[in-house]
């Protein structure tokens, strides 16, 4: 007989999340329901990130919202693509939404920037970012059932090819802004 769960509040998964908790990551791949949830993870490491880096004002926080959903949504898509369409394993995109949306919730520590840390300051970055790499491995590991060292494959693959692609991006970026403004004289 299988035992039902009541799933645990947002808070509880946020805390969850923070502390690398994997039964999170396996409890948000399961529940639809936690989208909503995932998007306000994703909105407040965001906001924490901006906060901490002392872009408090107001555009700069609309820009680093927008930034860090549309980063969720493409770095996701990325891991699915490698993951699923590549290396066959078997996840569905709103599941890995749902459970790297929940790996970055460490960022939220990037708010103790805004504390007058001095050289502390990078120091705190190091350690945010070792955790959240952590914990996306660990929910890319869920996500797709592999092993952590599957998982780790994903994400250095993703993280290439993210890089290839903002490189070939601002390429061609700089390729347009270097071409002639008009028809040739």
């Amino acid at each position: 007989m299988s035992e039902v769960t009541t799933p645990r509040s947002f808070a509880e998964r946020l805390l969850g999340a923070v502390r690398v908790d994997a039964s999170v990551y396996e409890e948000v791949e399961h529940d639809p329901r936690a989208m909503g949830q995932a998007l306000a993870v994703v909105a407040l490491a965001s906001l924490a990130q901006g906060l901490g880096a002392g872009g408090g004002h107001g555009g700069g926080i609309v820009a680093g919202l927008l930034s860090g959903i549309g980063g969720w949504l493409l770095g996701t898509a990325v891991i699915w693509f490698i993951g699923v369409r590549i290396m066959q394993h078997t996840s569905d995109y709103p599941e890995l939404l749902r459970t790297l949306a929940f790996a970055s919730a460490p960022s939220l520590f990037l708010l103790l920037g805004v504390l007058p840390l001095g050289p502390l300051r990078g120091l705190l970055a190091m350690i945010v970012w070792v955790l959240v790499l952590v914990a996306y491995v660990t929910a890319v590991r869920h996500a797709l059932d592999v092993t952590t060292g599957r998982a780790v494959l994903v994400c250095v693959l993703a993280v290439l090819t993210q890089t290839v692609l903002l490189i070939a991006l601002l390429g061609l970026v700089g390729g347009l802004g270097a071409m002639p403004a008009g028809p040739p004289a």
